[in-house]
């Protein structure tokens, strides 16, 4: 399955790699801090946490949450698109 996800901020980039394959755990540990840094620098910069973020976060989880007992199963970051 193929999803375009959503951050408000390139910080993602630090956190994933186009092409590289995650196990689903570190998967969503990754996506967890990343989208918590970005919605963080979107509170710094206008007074509020991007409710977009984090609900991109929320949407990764329960996508991901058929998959957490799968020990081989992978996420690959495909893209960014700016």
């Amino acid at each position: 399955q193929e999803t375009d996800c959503y951050s408000p901020s390139l910080v993602i980039r630090d956190h994933f790699t186009p092409g590289q394959d995650y196990p689903v755990r570190e998967f969503l540990e990754k996506a967890d801090t990343a989208l918590t840094d970005a919605s963080e620098r979107v509170c710094a910069r206008y007074g509020f946490p991007c409710s977009r973020a984090l609900g991109q976060l929320q949407a990764i989880r329960q996508a991901s949450a058929p998959f957490l007992n799968q020990s081989d199963a992978q996420v690959r970051v495909l893209s960014f698109s700016y």
